[in-house]
């Protein structure tokens, strides 16, 4: 049960550092031209930028189904992704960007942050000038309450 955990973990902890990398690396260089559509208006239902998506849920597909038979540590990490997917989608798809309108503005501090953080990815909507690239570790200058 333990290494369910931890490979559980792994996968998910590895997500959150890899996805930070291929989006500041990867989306915001070579596959900007797909990701654009991300930081552009829309007034569809999904954007090219939703294959990023399909593709890290192939992998952690592949990885269940690999791992099937013994449920070793590729099922688990399989699973680690497949959380970070889920929760990837219930915070930035629903929360932040209200793709479907379930919940209102976030109200504890780290939904604040993550929320401020987001923001001020999506302030600019080219390659270059984009910071914060990571969903669940927030820089903590975005802690800070605003002045109101």
């Amino acid at each position: 049960m333990m290494e369910a955990i931890v490979f559980t973990l792994v996968g998910f902890g590895l997500m959150e550092l890899s996805g930070w990398a291929i989006h500041k690396y990867l989306m915001h260089g070579p596959l900007w031209m797909i990701h654009k559509t991300h930081h552009q208006p829309s007034k569809f239902a999904f954007e090219l930028n939703d294959l990023f998506s399909v593709l890290f849920g192939s992998i952690a597909i592949v990885l269940i189904i690999v791992g099937l038979k013994e449920f070793d540590y590729r099922f688990w990490m399989g699973v680690g992704i497949s959380l970070y997917g889920f929760l990837y989608f219930i915070l930035h798809d629903i929360l932040i960007h209200r793709r479907i309108k379930w919940f209102q503005k976030p109200k504890s501090k780290f939904l604040k942050a993550l929320f401020r953080a987001h923001q001020a990815h999506h302030r600019t909507n080219k390659k270059d000038d984009a910071v914060s690239f990571g969903l669940f570790l927030v820089p903590k200058e975005y802690y800070k309450e605003e002045e109101e």
